[in-house]
């Protein structure tokens, strides 16, 4: 789910690594009834090359630069929270659900 604070918004996302191509699949229900964004990227999960495909795909998603979009929590973990400077939670989510329809 993304949270607000002062234009900028927290996303919790679920990463598949080495996918036959970045998506964005859209939110799923996660514990404790918040949403995590699911995510696939063809990067491996090798040297930080995933979470680098991470930033790419968000930023694309969202209309932004990659320095604005930043892993602050599961670094090594398919479960990671990315911090998206400039976008509140609410203009962040309706963007990511364009992408996914369109």
């Amino acid at each position: 789910m993304a949270t607000e604070a002062n234009e900028s918004c927290v996303i919790t996302v679920r990463v598949h690594p080495k996918s036959s191509r970045n998506q964005v699949d859209g939110y799923e229900p996660g514990g404790a009834g918040d949403a995590v964004l699911r995510l696939r990227v063809t990067a491996p999960p090798t040297g930080g090359q995933a979470n680098a495909g991470v930033i790419a795909l968000l930023a694309k998603t969202l209309g932004g630069s990659k320095s604005k979009v930043r892993i602050i929590r599961g670094h090594s973990s398919r479960d990671k929270v990315v911090s998206v400077d400039t976008l509140t939670g609410q203009e962040a989510r309706r963007r990511i659900e364009a992408a996914v329809k369109g």
